[in-house]
């Protein structure tokens, strides 16, 4: 269902064996992006509604299942489908123009937003780069302690950084070319296993660890704590990070030795990088008045958002627009920079979208059919054992999907409600499935916003990106699943 894709996200250009693809496939594909969604949308609105479901309710779904494959296909910006989605549930009368454009005066969406002005700040200022200069310098005389060194600087700013793309685009992924370069591994031959390859692969599995960590680590985050909150389950900062700390830890300490185990660098040894980390930090010079200030701006996320709620009283999203207007107040960012950063105004734009349909979807009783058809699939079995073949379900649909949010947004209110309903403890199963929403962005080279990215630094190719990434998956499943569970008992969460 999903397409290969290329760093832009079109799709590939080349057949198998390198060779050009036949003139009228792009052609084919484009009216297939089209075609697909509208022919799945329609057939959804024309089977028969089920028993239990409200008024208007089996049409949401139809709009909704549409716009989803539209955002996996992309035959536009996904800003632009999330607008027609929009515009079809009020043009057809399924939804009233107040209910449809609920979505933008979520304060989820806008903390997504802030976010992102955030994570612009950290690069902006070069903080982040510094950082993952200063463990380069620290840790870099071979492969595996330059992978332990990108870990170290994904951990670090992964609570204040809820952007994952950011941190892999803007930190990590120049960091990993430079010092692959150096060391003379080059993207498109064979010199590319001597070292970026290793790195390349080690980053994204990183990545969807440190994204699972901290409810403010990866944008579809907030929306796992919204939906949660709409089922009566409130997950904070604090026990979404107290919880995921063991687990974390864990598979931050495992992944980078795997990976080097079952896909090792031809390079082993670096004993140049901590030279060259240090030249970089020297040219770079002591730290300016601005990454001072960002500097002291993160600290201050960090503890508003742990604390913040419980002796302010302030929640996660006005928690992160005092970081925005500080940053602002003091010159970090401008206007200038806010407005242009597009990634932020798209994801206000299909992130509301998708948040408005699917709590449609729960108001509507679609959500309570669904769960209900998981629940009886499950029936007979105690709920532990149901609990992990749902939770393995959402896990690897994930191959269908190309983003966390999308995937999220789709089935995350429905296995949570299956869970529950099997007997799962409440508190347990969305955190379990809340980790699982970002574990599973390391599975495909489109699964979400840092795998591009990564991907197409052109160090790995796409049967070893598939590979590492369902050996790293299974590692992930028996650490969050094994140790957490452990961890969550002793917490008391089941």
């Amino acid at each position: 269902m999903t397409p290969f894709r290329d760093t832009e996200g079109s799709p590939a250009g080349a057949a198998p064996g390198g060779t050009a693809a036949p003139p009228r496939a792009p052609a084919l594909w484009s009216a297939a992006k089209w075609i697909v969604p509208i022919v799945v949308g329609l057939t959804v609105y024309l089977l028969p509604q089920p028993d239990g479901i409200k008024s208007g309710g089996w049409a949401v779904l139809a709009i909704f299942t549409g716009t989803v494959l539209g955002l996996i296909l992309q035959p536009l910006p996904l800003g632009a489908v999330a607008l027609v989605g929009l515009t079809m549930t009020m043009i057809t009368g399924t939804l009233e123009p107040d209910v449809a454009l609920g979505g933008f005066a979520e304060p989820t969406i806008w903390l997504i937003v802030a976010a992102f002005f955030i994570s612009l700040g950290i690069t902006k200022t070069g903080l982040g780069r510094r950082i993952a200069l200063m463990f380069v310098r620290a840790l870099g005389r071979s492969s595996l302690g330059l992978a332990y060194g990108i870990t170290l600087t994904d951990l670090v700013l992964a609570p204040a950084t809820p952007s994952n793309t950011a941190r892999s685009g803007g930190v990590i992924h120049p960091v990993i070319r430079s010092l692959s370069t150096n060391a003379g591994s080059h993207p498109g031959d064979e010199s590319r296993r001597k070292l970026g390859a290793y790195l390349s692969v080690t980053a994204m599995q990183i990545n969807a660890v440190t994204s699972a960590m901290f409810l403010t680590s990866m944008a579809a985050n907030p929306l796992v704590q919204k939906l949660a909150a709409d089922h009566g389950i409130h997950l904070t900062w604090t026990n979404w990070a107290l919880a995921a700390l063991v687990p974390g830890l864990v598979a931050l300490l495992v992944l980078p030795a795997l990976l080097y185990r079952v896909f090792p660098p031809a390079e082993r040894a670096t004993p140049e990088a901590p030279r060259q980390a240090r030249e970089q930090l020297a040219a770079l010079g002591p730290m300016s008045r601005q990454e001072w200030t960002m500097a002291g701006v993160f600290v201050l996320l960090l503890l508003l958002w742990s604390v913040g709620g419980q002796v302010w009283d302030l929640s996660a999203t006005v928690s992160a627009f005092t970081g925005v207007a500080l940053l602002l107040v003091t010159g970090v960012l401008t206007w200038e920079d806010l407005a242009a950063e597009k990634a932020a105004w798209t994801t206000l734009v299909w992130f509301s979208v998708l948040v408005m349909m699917a709590g449609q979807l729960q108001e509507l009783g679609v959500i309570d059919w669904f769960s209900r058809t998981i629940t009886d699939a499950t029936s007979g079995v105690g709920w532990e054992w149901a609990f992990v073949v749902l939770t393995l379900v959402y896990f690897f649909s994930h191959y269908l999907f190309a983003s966390n949010t999308a995937h999220v947004a789709a089935m995350y209110a429905a296995f949570l409600t299956a869970a529950t309903a099997t007997g799962a403890p409440p508190v347990m199963a969305a955190l379990v499935l809340g980790f699982v929403s970002s574990l599973y962005g390391g599975l495909t080279h489109y699964a979400s916003g840092p795998a591009p990215v990564l991907f197409g630094g052109g160090y790995v190719t796409l049967g070893e990106w598939w590979r590492t990434g369902l050996i790293a998956a299974g590692a992930d499943i028996v650490i969050w699943m094994g140790v957490g569970g452990a961890w969550l008992k002793l917490l008391g969460r089941w």
